[in-house]
């Protein structure tokens, strides 16, 4: 596949959660319109967006919502299941292991890893904790995909390290810090303090003051 600006996939899953509102909602079409103010971007770059991938509408009539809603989630990767596995069982770790909606998207945790002796063997929100030795063989035996990295950012690369040789090839990074991997695996961050501290950039200033009369 050509490459995909990274906005642009972000815009997809945009649009499709879109769609299975749309779709539970019995609706059965709409328009680059609809799908513009609702993922507050314009028609023209729900258009620009779809169009790496084909032509899905008709002039004049729009978009089969199911239809569309199919091919987005083939384009996306999400008509299989992905099988998940959690690196590091501390609080967060727990508590995506506890999050219950993962097998309504085809996400399914299998697995979960841990340096601690205390936690190996335990079994929460449904996946057995293992020790950190046994990843390559239950990354095999149950064929995961997927790995959430919830350590503490400085051993992160080395957790990383091993997720990457025991053949996981996407990672969601949790860890506060830049994570390399090779070519061909692909790492997604996840940092609460960055979104945080965007806020604060924008919340400095004063309140925009309301305007009188039109």
């Amino acid at each position: 596949m050509r490459n995909i600006p990274t906005a642009t996939v972000s815009r997809l899953v945009t649009y499709l959660r879109i769609l299975t509102d749309l779709d539970d909602a019995e609706v059965k079409r709409t328009s680059s319109d609809v799908l513009a103010e609702e993922a507050q971007v314009s028609a023209f770059q729900v258009r620009k967006d779809l169009a790496y991938f084909g032509r899905f509408g008709t002039r004049g009539a729009g978009y089969s919502v199911p239809t569309l809603r199919r091919e987005l989630r083939r384009i996306l990767g999400l008509t299989r299941p992905w099988n998940v596995a959690i690196m590091g069982m501390g609080r967060l770790g727990q508590a995506l292991a506890d999050y219950p909606n993962f097998d309504q998207y085809d996400f399914l945790l299998k697995a979960s890893f841990d340096t601690d002796p205390s936690k190996v063997g335990q079994h929460v929100g449904g996946v057995d904790v293992y020790a950190v030795d046994e990843l390559e063989e239950r990354v095999k035996a149950s064929s995961i995909d997927i790995a959430f990295l919830t350590v503490p950012a400085q051993v992160a690369q080395q957790a990383a390290d091993r997720l990457v040789a025991a053949g996981i090839r996407g990672i969601l990074n949790f860890a506060p810090t830049v994570i390399n991997v090779p070519a061909g695996v692909f790492i997604e961050p996840v940092d609460f303090l960055a979104g945080l501290k965007r806020l604060a950039f924008y919340l400095q200033g004063p309140a925009p003051k309301e305007r009188v009369g039109a």
